[in-house]
């Protein structure tokens, strides 16, 4: 996926989770979080940041914040994408590539069942699938967790898919790791321990739980490899 017309600036602040105000060419600007998660470790003041103009020209803020580039131990920067909508556009394009499923199974996106309205539903010859896309941002020293914050939703997610696994329906859920270079996934237990209590369960049951790095530039994230998925004794 691909994003039109990207500036770099650096972050000032965030008032509340919908707005930031970064500076621009010398001058503050208020744009708009694409992200409603804490970001608490990326967003950090004088970091730099990169932004989109928006494509409603009515709108307050006239950019998006979209990336960030964290500084890691040895100086270094990790370009991440925060945009809460880039993986769900980046697994529809994966998915059309074939790399999941026949390329002729046919696609559809936010398909109601039960009381959980999935992000993809895929039918190939005479099995449906339904699919789940998390996007992953938290990282440290390599290691990739979801989420960063409780998520009642996600959980919820996660009981549903295992609900139609066992009515016998394929299942699946993808973590888009919105970064490169990670070594492996965990579940973040320590902030959410229902949604690691889910994910363990749903394994169980006969999900198929995936982990997929991103090439990610300040205009792009395409998904690319996957990452080995670590699922500890629960304590």
């Amino acid at each position: 996926m691909r994003y039109q017309e990207v500036i770099p600036a650096v972050f000032l602040e965030r008032p509340n989770r919908f707005i930031a105000l970064v500076l621009v060419n010398g001058q503050t600007e208020r744009v708009h979080v694409k992200n409603t998660g804490r970001c608490r470790e990326l967003l950090i003041a004088g970091c730099t940041v990169y932004l989109a103009a928006g494509k409603n020209p009515s709108r307050k803020t006239k950019y998006d914040l979209i990336a960030v580039e964290k500084v890691l131990p040895d100086s270094t920067a990790l370009l991440i994408n925060i945009d809460a909508q880039a993986p769900n556009a980046a697994a529809e394009e994966w998915l059309h590539t074939g790399a999941l499923f026949p390329p002729a199974a046919e696609i559809r996106r936010e398909v109601t069942y039960g009381n959980s309205r999935f992000d993809f539903c895929i039918t190939h010859g005479e099995t449906t699938a339904f699919l789940e896309v998390k996007g992953v941002t938290l990282e440290q020293n390599g290691v990739v967790s979801f989420p960063d914050a409780p998520t009642e939703r996600g959980t919820k997610h996660l009981l549903e898919l295992a609900a139609c696994r066992q009515k016998g329906y394929e299942a699946y859920l993808l973590f888009v790791v919105q970064l490169k270079g990670a070594e492996q996934f965990r579940p973040n237990d320590s902030m959410d321990p229902a949604f690691g209590k889910a994910l363990r369960h749903a394994v169980d049951s006969g999900v198929q739980i995936l982990a997929m790095d991103c090439v990610v530039t300040p205009d792009s994230m395409t998904i690319d490899q996957p990452v080995p998925i670590i699922l500890p004794y629960e304590k």
